[in-house]
């Protein structure tokens, strides 16, 4: 048999995008993946009820929107169709009060202008300032770092003073961000609570940044979700793939990367079968388990070996999801429309939540991410009923628990209800007879989370965090931002790489153009 000119590790969103745009340039590519169906954290199930569709990990997909990557695939092609909610996020408050971004920029500034007069011109504005830098800033986002034709757009677009001012922007935490851009609380609580969608807390610098960067993609894009469930996104990748010659095996765990000479000539699956590799092995495997695990550190040099010691994974997460038989009964009209519901009295209570996971305490108050995934696309399940999930975060490594349960990281069945009741409780408080509805509930830890898709370490959604001691150039470690490795061949092709997290295919396609630039071993006939 013929060795393929490429293997793709893994059958994530990154590793099938970079398979894609390699067999777009002619290369014979087979993706090995591990679990027995593909799509890593892009998958949904029928796991809760046998009527309704979860979406098993990540749901809603802005970054996907948004992606130049993405659209250049022409998914729609291939089945993939999006569904929107009528409004975007909701942040609801206790007195009656909620935040909504709307696609519509009015309405979400009259939502604003509701806390506080003016802030509604104030969401304008920083939809303006969006408006008039986002391809470019999109651009420096999703290309290698350093960005030079997306940043010298934008340098020549701004001029030097005003791009100060927008990295200043950038680099701001959420609550110094609201402070200085709204009076009121509903454009704070916006822009934090889509932070913390990340592991960027309140005080945290890059946090209003990219509170920022979320919520105006919301605003441009919507929160999106494939009709179906996310499946459907994964289903269209790999019909892409195929179409154009590519091979997917499932079930077929790699346990090394053989490494001769320097270079990646072959990777070895757990059953001892070596596909040997003509040109690159791209892997959308964390870093730190491609170095220690697939590599080995003898092949690695020490600097390396000792900054991926000190690589950080983001926080991890507990999932909830819910098959309801009636939707959510919201006091606030504007939660009831949403797709995305945060669920948090206030920005203190952001900065309290995160503070308190710093602190390696389970937050005693959870801050819930909330999908309400029938309202978002009708299909999910029968008429009348809401297939929904929540989710939060809580420490890698629990020292303590801020509330009465004393959880301290077994996750076994015990610890699972008691987190799964916090997250009701906030629910109940902003919708009350919200317990009457569930019909049945699946409470996803980190390890079940880490088990159902092992790239989630520890249940690290975002394969590292997000703060800015981790991104651009420090990506995964200290280096260039870019998706080679010191092993020839090798590319990096998953979120730990530069620009990150997030459903948008980056990481893949900047692995897949720089192995598609090489050097490549010397060709063989065919």
């Amino acid at each position: 048999m013929t060795a393929p000119d490429a293997v793709v590790v893994g059958a994530g969103p990154n590793g099938l995008v970079a398979a894609n745009l390699l067999a777009d340039a002619g290369w014979h590519v087979v993706v090995l993946e591990a679990m027995d169906e593909p799509g890593g954290a892009v998958r949904s199930d029928r796991g809760v009820h046998p009527d309704y569709v979860h979406d098993t990990f990540s749901a809603f997909y802005p970054l996907a929107a948004a992606s130049p990557v993405i659209r250049d695939l022409a998914l729609d092609r291939y089945g993939l169709r999006w569904s929107h909610a009528p409004a975007v996020v909701a942040h609801p408050l206790a007195d009656g009060r909620c935040a909504v971004l709307d696609r519509d920029v009015r309405e979400t500034a009259a939502s604003a202008a509701g806390f506080a007069a003016g802030d509604g011109a104030a969401w304008e504005r920083l939809h303006r300032l969006w408006r008039g830098v986002a391809d470019d800033l999109i651009g420096c986002l999703f290309t290698p770092f350093p960005p030079v034709r997306a940043g010298a757009r934008l340098l020549a677009r701004t001029g030097p003073g005003d791009a100060l001012r927008l990295l200043r922007t950038m680099l701001l935490p959420a609550r110094r961000f609201g402070e200085e851009n709204f009076a009121g609380d509903g454009g704070k609580l916006l822009i934090a609570g889509n932070a913390l969608h990340a592991d960027l807390g309140p005080e945290s610098a890059l946090g209003g940044g990219f509170g920022w960067l979320m919520s105006m993609l919301g605003q441009d894009h919507g929160f999106p979700v494939p009709v179906g469930g996310a499946g459907r996104l994964t289903d269209a990748l790999v019909a892409r793939l195929l179409a154009r010659g590519g091979e997917l095996r499932c079930g077929h765990p790699v346990a090394r990367v053989v490494v001769r000479g320097g270079r990646a000539v072959a990777v070895r699956t757990e059953d001892g079968t070596e596909v040997p590799v003509r040109r690159a092995v791209l892997a959308d495997v964390p870093a730190p388990l491609l170095y220690e695990r697939l590599v080995g550190e003898e092949h690695l040099p020490p600097r390396l070996r000792a900054d991926l010691r000190r690589f950080q994974w983001d926080f991890s997460t507990v999932k909830v999801d819910w098959a309801l038989d009636r939707p959510i009964p919201w006091t606030s009209e504007g939660a009831r429309r949403a797709g995305t519901v945060h669920v948090a009295e206030g920005m203190d209570a952001l900065t309290r939540f995160a503070g308190q996971i710093a602190m390696r305490q389970v937050p005693e108050v959870p801050f819930t991410v909330l999908g309400q995934m029938t309202t978002a696309d009708p299909t999910r399940s029968p008429a009348g009923t809401e297939s929904a999930w929540g989710y939060t975060h809580v420490p890698q490594h629990i020292r303590s628990d801020a509330g009465q349960d004393g959880i301290r990281g077994r996750w076994d069945e015990r610890e699972k209800e008691a987190i799964a009741d916090r997250v009701e409780a906030g629910i109940e408080r902003l919708a009350p007879g919200f317990r009457a509805t569930v019909r049945a509930r699946r409470v996803l830890a980190p390890p079940d989370l880490e088990r159902l898709n092992p790239a989630l370490v520890g249940g690290a959604v975002n394969q590292g965090t997000t703060n800015m001691h981790q991104q651009l150039v420090f990506r995964p470690v200290p280096g260039t931002g870019r998706p080679r490795t010191p092993i020839r061949g090798l590319y990096l092709a998953s979120a730990t790489a530069h620009p990150g997290g997030g459903v948008h295919g980056a990481p893949g396609a900047n692995a897949a153009r720089a192995a598609l630039r090489g050097p490549h071993l010397p060709r063989r006939r065919r």
